[in-house]
């Protein structure tokens, strides 16, 4: 594949799919210089093409985004559900603590921190119907907040996830955003659409992670600005980001297990340390029956707010917040979804759905009724102003927040610390997602890849602050959501056709009676199957003396009647025969050796052949869809071959369906 794509073997230093790097560097480049030479005439063209957006095709992204939720739970809901994303016996590679932590730094992290006080005051303030600063309007800013935030957004990168990691690491495709469009216009992918599509997926995630990370330094600033009485300004805010891109740097240079994975954890605890304490010196039993009352309110209001456009009753509203967000999380999907396409493999399709819908939307949940019931109560007790506070500076609103409670200098230090984390998080990330997709889907491209990446985005923040230009900025990369979101559309239509297809042929290989060529195993043979605990020698044997002139002499019999059928070891412990015959599925059919316990039931004494008081070995079959699970060890050539006939007989009646279909 890779070489399909980039024209050939690169050097080892540069492993990279060259025309959507160098393009998406230049692109970079040159909107940057844009934006550094007129700001003002660059926000203008912005704010125009985001004006045009909200009033001309609003009703597109509501819409788009109702398509996504409906089609994510309709999977997982469904028997696509129980498809692995990754071959049959592929396993997770982490656990669902780290999963989630990672999750959730990534997708949300530094938002939360910044609109977690902010935005409930400001709906509260400023509904879009109906009189503010009332407990009616408490309520109601409440279920605004839990709608922008919740199983929308994450329906959003679930589908941008499932795609990629369906189609990479089940179907073999590379783990970039142009695959997901492989059902669509097939090997294209590998052209100079392809090329266009990734370029896009760039640049959406360099200004998308660079526009929070500008929203993260100026609120570390503020966290500073508390503490330590560090002046408020861009100078400061300048030297963070370069401290901050610098930890960045070394947090992606030590590659995702070791760099990101911790970081994420980390994250996770402090939120929680904060979360909790915000919980205990709060109105505790008002937030207990406050995320009750806000999580049923929210689910018995979701479709109509799904669907609301205020047609009846324009205004700015809905502009400044709901389609903002929509296209906020679609421009992001990029970047959230390849990221957790990348640390999902291994898992169900229901499995990912679920963690990925429900786990963060749920924290999230608990999260903003903490903090911003907290501040509604404030207010409606008269404790604070915190809409006063907010309005002046939401950057601030966190830190003024916490000022009204006991311990507040501990609490801003761990704020400013979490603040810091997830910007690191973000933008090691962002990184790790850009050069992915930049090196053609490489899951380990070189360091300095990574670093130069990690830089740019500290690089843009800090020309975009300059500049003036980062509202301008942010507003274009809510803009770029709309080709987006025609994108994840197709997306969903051709994930639905792969996997429609998919399930079909399970359903056709269960069905199918087995093939009436098959030679019977005599009993006793098949007791000694069953009761033998082979050594490794004798494994390396059978797959030597059996199963290799098996595969070579049906490929050699295939050949003579017109196919091409590949044999492919890989070393002493796997073969397989690989059919291609022009259709979709290519039939694979391999063994691969395995040492595996030794079942605590099994009579070894019989045999006494154990490889040792708790090894054995098995050959099982695997094919193109992963490890079947049993072992065909101790069969004769002749039964090697009638099981990959019979295997081969299914694949066929499986495509016979199909093309009948």
């Amino acid at each position: 594949m890779a070489d399909k794509e980039t024209g050939g073997k690169k050097p080892r230093l540069f492993q990279a799919n060259a025309p959507v790097f160098l393009g998406s560097a230049a692109l970079i480049f040159i909107v940057l210089a844009f934006a550094v030479r007129d700001p003002q005439d660059a926000s203008a063209i912005f704010a125009g093409v985001q004006n045009w957006i909200v009033h001309e095709m609003g009703w597109l992204y509501v819409g788009a985004v109702a398509t996504f939720l409906v089609f994510a739970v309709g999977v997982a809901a469904s028997s696509m559900g129980n498809i692995k994303l990754g071959p049959d016996d592929s396993e997770p590679d982490f656990s669902t603590a780290s999963w989630f932590a990672m999750l959730f730094s990534a997708g949300m992290g530094i938002g939360i921190m910044f609109y977690g006080v902010a935005e409930p005051v400001l709906h509260f303030a400023s509904p879009p119907v109906g009189e503010g600063g009332t407990v009616a309007a408490a309520r109601n800013a409440m279920q605004f907040t839990f709608f922008h935030w919740g199983l929308h957004a994450w329906a959003i990168y679930a589908v941008m996830g499932m795609a990629l990691a369906y189609f990479s690491f089940r179907q073999g495709l590379p783990l970039t955003v142009r695959s997901a469009l492989y059902p669509l216009i097939g090997d294209r992918i590998y052209g100079w659409v392809g090329h266009l599509v990734d370029i896009f997926a760039v640049f959406g995630t360099m200004f998308g992670v660079a526009t929070s990370l500008g929203l993260g330094v100026m609120q570390v600033n503020a966290g500073l600005n508390y503490l330590f009485g560090v002046s408020v300004d861009v100078k400061v805010q300048l030297a963070l980001i370069a401290v901050i891109t610098l930890l960045a740097t070394a947090s992606v240079a030590s590659g995702l297990n070791a760099g990101i994975r911790r970081l994420s954890e980390l994250n996770l605890g402090l939120a929680l340390l904060l979360m909790l304490f915000v919980f205990v010196v709060g109105p505790t039993v008002f937030l207990l029956q406050a995320v009750m009352q806000n999580t049923g309110t929210y689910l018995s209001t979701i479709i109509g707010k799904t669907f609301t456009l205020y047609a009846y009753q324009p205004n700015e509203w809905i502009g400044n917040w709901t389609l903002f967000y929509w296209g906020w999380w679609i421009s992001w999907s990029p970047f959230v979804g390849m990221f957790i396409a990348r640390i999902s493999r291994g898992r169900t399709i229901r499995e990912f759905v679920i963690g990925v819908l429900l786990v963060p939307s749920a924290f999230t949940f608990i999260w903003f009724t903490i903090f911003g019931n907290t501040a509604l109560a404030m207010q409606l007790d008269g404790t604070a102003d915190m809409v006063d506070a907010v309005q002046a500076d939401v950057a601030v609103a966190l830190f003024q927040f916490l000022g009204h409670l006991p311990f507040s200098y501990i609490s801003m230090t761990i704020a400013t610390i979490l603040v810091i984390t997830f910007f690191v998080t973000s933008s090691d990330s962002g990184s790790l997602v850009i050069d992915i997709i930049t090196s053609g889907g490489k899951a380990e491209p070189p360091v300095w890849q990574r670093i130069f990446w990690a830089v740019m985005e500290g690089v843009v923040a800090a020309v975009l602050l300059l500049a003036g230009g980062l509202g301008a900025l942010q507003t274009g990369a809510i803009a770029s959501a709309l080709p987006l979101a025609i994108i994840l559309l197709l997306v969903c239509y051709g994930l639905f056709t792969a996997l429609r297809r998919e399930t079909q042929r399970q359903n056709s290989l269960q069905s199918v009676t087995p093939p009436t060529g098959h030679p019977p195993m005599p009993w006793r043979q098949r007791l000694g199957v069953l009761l033998q605990q082979p050594t490794r020698e004798r494994a390396f044997s059978f797959m030597r003396e059996t199963v290799v002139p098996a595969l070579q002499e049906v490929a050699q019999e295939i050949r003579e009647r017109g196919l091409e059928p590949e044999v492919i070891t890989g070393d002493e412990r796997e073969i397989s025969l690989v059919i291609d015959a022009g259709s979709d599925y290519e039939f694979c059919y391999g063994v691969a050796l395995r040492s595996v316990p030794v079942p605590s039931f099994a009579v070894t004494m019989l045999e006494g052949e154990c490889e040792g008081p708790e090894r054995t070995w098995r050959a099982e079959v695997a094919l193109r869809e992963g490890g079947q699970r049993y072992d065909i060890m101790g069969y004769t050539k002749e039964q090697v071959i009638a099981d990959l006939l019979g295997q081969y007989e299914r694949h066929m009646h499986y495509l016979h369906l199909h093309m009948a279909g």
